[in-house]
């Protein structure tokens, strides 16, 4: 690893905006921020609907970054923090894979800043406060049954999705049914994500709603004076974090919403920094592009303001293992050239396709290539992919081979970036803000997950009334559905239609600004595996971690 002052440097960043971690993580201080000069073209990576194959966008991110470095410019990657749930349950590190690699990655996936802590502790900072408010009965007329606001733990604990606090007499109380949440679900991470400095933090953070009172009205933040306290624990998450690709390339890691609950996409301030500096800004949104690409264009560009962010072009990221299981292939059978059965499943891919170029983006397609790939099935799935209207398809192999595996698609997105700086055009959203929720959720249905109608649970078209009548009709929708589905059903694969969206549930995140429906069952806190991840890491007597 190079040292992070010359990783820095080669990005263009003033040794004295770094707030070193060590000698190869550092903080970046808001002052690097540029507000004008020349900006660089910003690209989004996103996949098609996640497989038991693991598709790659982590690693597709840095690999072409890497390429893109190899081919002379100057690049930076964007990426999420990983969440220590996943890391020690079924998905294991999320610092990319083979060759294709942020380092350093035991620190990354494992403590790294401790912007994930700050969350954590902050958000249950503001549980013991309320509590405590509502015990001295100093909570806005908030009785305990009036509170909304949950518990966040890092650890994928089921035990802890629903319980009753306040256990043990009076002394104790409030005695109220509650939940854990995960961190990366917790509305003050997608706030972190969202905000565009201390101010906005400070006042999306006082915004947060954490129950209502005896007479129905909601009880926010700032309504209990809570958010200097809140503001203490996160005044330094605020800033990014840099650190490095394998081949030393400059990586911000910063902010890590879930892609289910939250919009899954890292923050806008790692965004707005690297627009300053770098040729191009490599970033990912979680999940398909149903989900994390769709809350990207729908909600983190809207978040960002007037001068919003300048999105260039798209990567879909697929591989011919997917369609193959997109097209009934069983997870035994993945590893087997099975032409039919990717030709089937490449329906999925097309409708990721048309997810992206409906909002006006090039898509340049990602064939993510893994063994016993055929030739055949990779030249089918770029002609398809091609004739489904893609800018341009490219073969990827920087989990094998770096930066050299990732080159032929960094042309293609140079390309594609080139082509759409010479013909801006504006985003095309599927809804406008001002119109009902009900209409915004039926838009996105029909456009994004091809439904044909949504149908509501009269608890969910009570609380998005109750949310009209709050004057919070006009935020974005966020929708929180499986990621194994364009559906809100995991089992369907390929590119389901003509179905009714059923919604369940709506919630409101002011703070972050987006309301977010729940579609079918979604857990806000994951449980662990029969064999967990945790079961295969230890630390060497030279304290180096293994199994990670």
């Amino acid at each position: 690893m190079d040292p992070i002052y010359a990783v820095a440097e080669r990005l263009g960043l003033d040794q004295e905006h770094l707030i070193p971690y060590g000698r190869y993580k550092a903080k970046i201080s808001m002052d690097a921020i540029k507000t004008d000069g020349p900006k660089g073209k910003l690209v989004v990576v996103t996949g098609i609907t996640p497989t038991p194959a693991g598709e790659g966008k982590t690693t597709t991110s840095i690999g072409l970054t890497d390429g893109l470095g190899r081919l002379g410019y100057k690049p930076v990657v964007n990426l999420r923090e990983p969440a220590l749930g996943p890391i020690f349950g079924i998905k294991g590190g999320g610092t990319g894979g083979g060759k294709a690699r942020i380092v350093p990655e035991d620190e990354i996936n494992i403590h790294f800043t401790g912007d994930a802590h700050a969350v954590g502790s902050t958000h249950n900072l503001l549980a013991a406060l309320v509590e405590n408010a509502v015990y001295r009965n100093n909570a806005n007329d908030m009785a305990p049954e009036g509170v909304t606001w949950s518990r966040v733990t890092d650890a994928s604990d089921r035990a802890l999705r629903q319980i009753t606090a306040g256990l043990g007499g009076s002394a104790n109380s409030p005695l109220r049914e509650t939940r854990f949440d995960f961190i990366t679900a917790s509305e003050i991470m997608a706030i972190l994500a969202l905000s565009a400095d201390l101010n906005d933090l400070r006042e999306r953070l006082s915004r947060m709603v954490v129950g209502t009172n005896r007479s129905g009205a909601p009880v926010s933040v700032g309504d209990l004076g809570f958010e200097g306290s809140l503001m203490a624990v996160m005044r330094h998450t605020i800033m990014p974090n840099l650190v490095q690709t394998m081949e030393g390339q400059p990586a911000i890691v910063h902010a890590g919403p879930f892609g289910n609950i939250a919009h899954g996409c890292s923050s806008i301030i790692a965004d707005r920094l690297s627009l300053g500096y770098a040729d191009h800004i490599i970033t990912e949104a979680g999940f398909g592009s149903d989900l994390g690409f769709e809350k990207f264009m729908h909600i983190k560009t809207r978040s960002a303001g007037a001068d919003g962010l300048p999105v260039s072009a798209a990567v879909l990221v697929s591989s011919v293992r997917a369609m193959r299981w997109h097209g009934g292939a069983t997870r035994r059978q993945l590893g087997e050239p099975n032409l039919d059965a990717m030709k089937a499943g490449a329906a999925n891919m097309v409708h990721h396709i048309n997810n992206v170029r409906a909002f006006g983006l090039p898509c340049v397609v990602a064939l993510n290539r893994f063994p016993g790939d055929s030739e055949d099935e990779l030249q089918a799935a770029a002609e398809i992919a091609m004739d489904a209207g893609a800018y341009a398809t490219a073969e990827y192999a920087g989990f094998t081979d770096g930066g050299e595996g990732g080159m032929a698609l960094a042309e293609a997105v140079a390309r594609a970036t080139s082509d759409a700086d010479a013909a801006p055009s504006q985003i095309d959203y599927a809804y406008e803000l001002d119109g009902t929720i009900e209409d915004k959720t039926l838009a996105l249905a029909k456009r994004v997950y091809g439904a044909e109608s949504v149908s509501w649970s009269a608890e969910a078209r009570r609380r998005a009334r109750f949310f009209t009548e709050q004057g919070w009709g006009n935020l974005p929708i966020c929708m929180a559905k499986t990621h194994l589905s364009v559906s809100h059903d995991p089992t369907l694969r390929g590119s389901p239609s003509g179905y009714t969206f059923p919604i369940s549930d709506i919630r409101a995140s002011v703070g972050a600004g987006f309301l977010y429906a729940l579609a079918g069952r979604i857990e806000t806190l994951p449980g662990l595996p029969t064999r967990p991840r945790a079961m295969d890491m230890d630390v060497t007597p030279d304290g180096e971690i293994t199994g990670l």
